[in-house]
């Protein structure tokens, strides 16, 4: 049966106004953002996921080029929907004096998120200082942050990500389902320690694909409780190589279990693929 002709013009402009819609967009300046690498500019960053996370609508982030300086910053869910965009065009930068984030266990957290992607851009943990504090034997070192930490979060997309000289591990997945890791870049000393690349543990769903990871630790490490973990077309080097573990330190420690390791090249590592106890 056809529909009467004074139907057609309203499901004509439902039909290109559904269709037109874009997600809601966020710039960071709009928030008071600085991208001169020198004022702080998490209040500005926090304003801007408070907006996207709050939105019922798929919403995007945007970081336009120039340097941020940011402290340690928390984007914490649960969000109202599921379709956050990070699109980042400039550098994110860490404080260079490694004692502002060193004893917080990560620069930059994602906790309890859903449907978060960011693409592009680059973090520069300035850790440079901290490894030689390390290097020096001074007790008063301290541990290091992670520069980029997913944790208890789910349908995580991380892709043309670079991060740099981070003070500890670059990337951390913990505690996540279905995640994502396509054609990022890792880079630090071949001497810097403690810096592995990519480490997943508690999590199940990881792929990591199509990255090039150089570091003074492992390119990819795997904790306890990491299943259906893939790693498929990355160069490691240089670095330790693959790492599996160390496991067994805890008695009821879980399992890791279904890693597969395909076509990945090794390049000045100490290691390919091991597993430590």
């Amino acid at each position: 049966m056809s529909l009467p002709i004074k139907f057609l013009p309203f499901l004509l402009i439902l039909f290109f106004s559904s269709s037109l819609a874009i997600p809601l967009s966020y710039n960071v300046l709009s928030f008071g953002a600085r991208p001169d690498g020198q004022t702080d500019s998490v209040k500005s960053f926090l304003a801007a996921w408070a907006q996207a996370c709050g939105s019922a609508e798929a919403a995007t982030i945007y970081v336009p080029p120039g340097r941020y300086l940011l402290s340690n910053v928390v984007f914490q869910g649960q969000c109202k929907n599921n379709d956050i965009t990070i699109h980042i065009d400039g550098t994110l930068v860490a404080p260079a004096d490694y004692h502002v984030i060193g004893n917080a266990e990560s620069w930059i957290l994602f906790e309890h998120v859903s449907g978060v992607s960011i693409n592009g851009g680059v973090l520069d943990g300035q850790g440079a200082g901290l490894w030689a504090c390390k290097k020096s034997d001074n007790s008063n070192c301290p541990s290091g942050a992670t520069t980029l930490r997913f944790s208890n979060s789910n349908n995580v997309v991380i892709n043309g990500l670079a991060s740099v000289d981070s003070q500890m591990f670059h990337i951390v997945i913990n505690g996540c389902n279905n995640v994502k890791v396509q054609g990022v870049k890792v880079s630090a000393a071949g001497d810097s320690p403690n810096t592995d690349g990519i480490h997943v543990q508690s999590s199940s769903g990881v792929t990591i694909l199509d990255s090039k990871i150089g570091t003074g630790d492992d390119c990819v490490s795997v904790g306890p409780g990491a299943t259906n973990l893939w790693i498929e077309n990355v160069a490691c080097g240089p670095g330790h190589g693959i790492s599996i573990g160390s496991l067994g330190k805890e008695q009821q420690e879980a399992g890791v279990q279904n890693v597969t390791v395909t076509s990945v090249t090794f390049t000045g590592t100490q290691n390919g693929v091991r597993i430590k106890s």
